[in-house]
């Protein structure tokens, strides 16, 4: 008889990990499903499993490395040795990759958990900010109101499958170890309908549009995720719903832009203004605690001799948080916006000021020219 660590081709103070990926290459390897059930891959099958059984077992392992094949062939029986239920090794070794061919599959005839479901839904940042309920219209299975979720036409009910007598599955003996595998009368329900109902045509559910309210809480942002334990599919054979998974994007909006919990917002500024300083009003927001007709507008300071591109942050104006008392600001863009189509006059009282400023009144002006006087000279020479 084959010493077992040179079955499993291991040394002998391989430890517990060495040993199993050495039986899980080799049981791949010579398993009789995937060798067209040659007899020679299965007596090498048999002979993996035992050596594995008892180098695997603490006890087992001690004995045959003190005394050989006599220190475990008495503890064995009259089974041979080290040779143990084929199911169990794989079990362990394999989990449930081999479910289905050792047994390990579930049967399926008893109640089942309705499937998961998903919708999409695209909101407005306004209900974003203030929060709102919104109702929306999903398919869902139900469970039939004619057969009350058999599947079988009222008056009749199922029978018990003759293949599998009701386990859903069946099982083949194949040389020394069995395997077991869906039925394929049943499809693994272990019943057969003869007479299905005429309603949901023998699957015990219809789908069927359902309105529901959905709550949108305050600050949720682009790509949450709302659920709705319970209101997915109607579970199979009794068994409880599913949940459906609001998936919730942002509708992009005409004046401001999200970042974070901060709203950005670009306002255009009379030239005048920004040269004088000055007020103007930039929009915002609202949860409808201020005033009517004051709500949605935010008095802005406009300092004097003010840029484009030039920002002032409004503290507490932008979206709320949706886990703390937190909020974001409101950041105004100032665009400063340049007059068009001038009169004569206009243009008579443009050139006049033209004329009347200098440097002082154009600082960055007088700064680019500066250095794009010495980058000329460089490039020239000069």
């Amino acid at each position: 008889m084959r010493d077992y660590y040179e079955i499993l081709g291991v040394p002998r103070g391989s430890d517990e990990a060495a040993l199993k990926s050495a039986f899980r290459k080799l049981a791949m390897e010579h398993h009789p499903d995937r060798n067209g059930g040659s007899e020679e891959a299965s007596a090498r099958f048999k002979e993996i499993n035992e050596a594995y059984s008892v180098l695997s077992d603490p006890k087992k392992r001690a004995a045959y490395d003190q005394f050989g094949h006599a220190g475990v062939n008495g503890a064995q029986g009259g089974g041979g040795p080290g040779f143990t239920d084929i199911n169990d090794i794989f079990s362990e070794v394999f989990g449930s990759a081999f479910g289905d061919m050792f047994g390990g599959g579930q049967r399926r005839s008893g109640p089942a958990r309705g499937q998961d479901l998903r919708y999409d839904l695209e909101i407005t940042l306004e209900q974003a900010y203030a929060g709102a309920e919104v109702e929306i219209t999903a398919a869902t299975a139900m469970t039939c109101e004619v057969c009350e979720g058999s599947g079988a036409k009222p008056g009749t009910s199922a029978t018990t499958c003759p293949t599998c007598g009701g386990a859903g599955r069946v099982r083949a003996s194949q040389g020394f170890f069995a395997i077991e595998r869906t039925c394929p009368r049943c499809g693994g329900e272990g019943r057969i309908i003869s007479d299905p109902c005429a309603t949901c045509r023998g699957h015990g559910q219809v789908r069927r549009n359902r309105t529901l309210q959905v709550r949108i809480p305050a600050g949720v942002d682009d790509g949450a995720r709302i659920r709705l334990a319970g209101e997915g599919d109607a579970g199979a054979r009794g068994g409880p719903r599913g949940d459906l998974y609001i998936f919730v994007s942002m509708r992009p909006h005409d004046l401001f832009e999200r970042d974070g919990l901060d709203l950005l917002c670009t306002v255009p500024v009379p030239m005048t203004t920004a040269a004088l300083g000055g007020e103007i009003e930039a929009p915002c927001l609202s949860d409808g605690d201020a005033g009517e007709g004051q709500a949605n507008r935010q008095s802005v300071k406009v300092p004097e001799g003010t840029q484009t591109g030039r920002t002032v942050r409004i503290r507490g104006r932008g979206m709320p948080s949706l886990r703390s008392r937190e909020r974001g600001d409101l950041v105004v863009e100032l665009f400063v916006e340049t007059p068009t189509r001038l009169n004569a006059r206009q243009k008579a009282l443009m050139q006049e000021l033209a004329d009347l400023c200098g440097e002082q009144q154009h600082p960055e002006s007088s700064g680019f020219l500066n250095k794009a006087r010495r980058f000329w000279e460089d490039v020239t020479g000069g």
